[in-house]
């Protein structure tokens, strides 16, 4: 299993040489963000498409 530090150092080195600081930054958010929603499933912490429709609704 990849540490976190590995893995993010993967997904940068990836980017092309021309990559700038907002491409880095996205990366690494996007990164963040799928580590929190997988962790989110894990944990049981996610509501069905129905809620969530409704939810929007009240918008």
């Amino acid at each position: 299993m990849e540490t976190i530090k590995e893995e993010v150092l993967s997904a940068l080195s990836h980017l092309p040489e021309t990559a700038d600081i907002d491409d880095y930054m996205y990366r690494l958010y996007v990164i963040d963000k799928i580590k929190k929603g997988q962790k989110a499933i894990l944990n049981g912490e996610t509501i069905s498409s129905e809620a969530l429709k409704h939810e929007v609704s009240l918008w």
